[in-house]
């Protein structure tokens, strides 16, 4: 019986723990770029059942193998594109290719999906609450909002100037104003999952040469609800059905430690 213990209270942990990460997928279902997380439990401490007799312990036959705790083993992030949702928001771009934008923070470079950006108090492409954005020569300027951007994720604004009067001569100027930075990396397993959805890498981030940017346009998550919803009733019910077990268990050895334990 005391086994029992072990098997229902390390399922309880396990399901508790797949439910914050249930919840987690489900609370950024809006988040542009997001990633859904998947966790995996194992067992833990295998042990050799062995069936001896009474009296003689000799000759012990092995009869099976058992596990008396389960455990989460780890949590994976799934990286399957999501669809993508026109926003016609001018500082909205989306990677319809592999690879993942740069930020600068202040722990570093991070990178994330999430093309939802928007400008600083100094005109800088940024990410909202984490930093700027990198281009591939440094920070972008947004100076002007009449811009335009290419597949590539090129920015470039023109400008027209003069054509006051008839005599005046109409001048057009294109002028960039940076390059989206895309990168990616030859293992995902090395990527580690930070807050507001983005990665760090330990390693060297490798840059792509020929991205494809989706300008006013953001790539959503790719949880999926139904899913989701699934996952977590199954989760709710093993966490409850163990719970009702192990109330069980306290209420039989509450018997034999007081009736049982009287005669």
């Amino acid at each position: 019986m005391y086994q029992g213990f072990y098997n229902l209270t390390s399922g309880m942990l396990t399901q508790s723990r797949n439910l914050n990460v249930i919840s987690n997928n489900m609370v950024n279902i809006q988040t542009p770029g997001y990633k859904r997380d998947k966790m995996v439990s194992t067992t833990f401490q295998e042990e050799m059942l062995y069936r001896t007799g009474k009296r003689y312990k000799e000759g012990a036959e092995p009869l099976a193998t058992t596990s008396k705790i389960r455990a989460a083993d780890q949590t994976y992030v799934n990286y399957e594109q999501g669809s993508f949702e026109t926003t016609d928001g001018i500082f909205d771009f989306a990677l319809a290719s592999p690879g993942f934008f740069c930020v600068d923070t202040p722990m570093g470079t991070r990178y994330t999906r999430n093309g939802s950006f928007m400008v600083d108090d100094e005109g800088y492409l940024a990410l909202n609450g984490l930093g700027r954005v990198q281009g591939t020569d440094g920070p972008i300027q947004i100076d002007n909002e009449n811009f335009t951007v290419d597949s590539s994720g090129h920015i470039k604004v023109t400008e027209v100037s003069g054509g006051g009067s008839e005599d005046e001569e109409t001048t057009v100027e294109t002028r960039d104003l940076g390059t989206l930075r895309v990168v990616d990396f030859e293992d995902y397993e090395q990527l580690h999952k930070e807050d507001y959805g983005v990665f760090s890498y330990a390693g060297e981030a490798q840059d792509v040469e020929s991205p494809s940017v989706l300008w006013k346009a953001v790539e959503k998550s790719n949880v999926d609800m139904v899913e989701e919803m699934v996952s977590m009733m199954s989760s709710q019910r093993a966490l409850q059905s163990a719970a009702q077990v192990l109330k069980m268990y306290d209420q039989i050895l509450s018997k034999a430690s007081t009736d049982v334990g009287r005669l």
